[in-house]
């Protein structure tokens, strides 16, 4: 991996959109503690982009002022930032032990073979990327897994996992 340190970006390469949204976000902290809206900035150029790059973590680090090692840890800190192009749909399966014991892992087993691919992966068709999570909060009601982030799905017995599977893969081609 390259470090982006040694071909900075500067925050000015950013679309005024985006500069535009991050003003947003740090406006809602105080003037000297702008490296708290380092999350909302991730996750604005995430959404964007898809994923955050070592160039926008250089960047972010620019614009709010803060050394690019202190957004590299936030980004690979936390599951929920990409540090690597992903497919159309992610899917997070929880494999901590509550879930484990609840089916957790055999989830993530069925899923590897609807997919086609293993945990870590991307399918071909660039629609879905497989990864485990760490717990999600919900052991009650696992086997659960996290869709791109946002939705939770819980109960995700393997009937439901081809469901899920079936129905974003149709949405996703109804949208081409």
């Amino acid at each position: 991996m390259s470090d982006a340190s040694s071909s900075p970006v500067s925050a000015a390469a950013l679309p005024q959109a985006v500069l535009e949204r991050f003003a947003r976000e740090v406006a809602k902290y105080p003037a000297d503690q702008a490296q708290s809206a380092v999350m909302a900035c991730l996750a604005i150029v995430q959404q964007i982009e898809g994923y955050v790059s070592a160039q926008s973590e250089a960047a972010i680090a620019d614009y709010l002022g803060m050394p690019h090692i202190a957004v590299r840890e936030v980004t690979t800190f936390y599951n929920m930032y990409n540090q690597h192009p992903v497919g159309k749909f992610k899917l997070n399966v929880c494999t901590n032990l509550p879930c484990q014991l609840r089916d957790g892992a055999t989830a993530l087993v069925h899923l590897e073979k609807k997919l086609g691919i293993k945990m870590g992966e991307t399918t071909p068709d660039g629609l879905f990327t497989l990864q485990q999570s760490e717990c999600l909060g919900a052991c009650a009601d696992s086997p659960v897994m996290l869709v791109n982030d946002r939705t939770m799905c819980s109960f995700m017995s393997n009937e439901k996992l081809d469901q899920l599977v079936d129905g974003l893969r149709a949405a996703a081609g109804e949208e081409r």
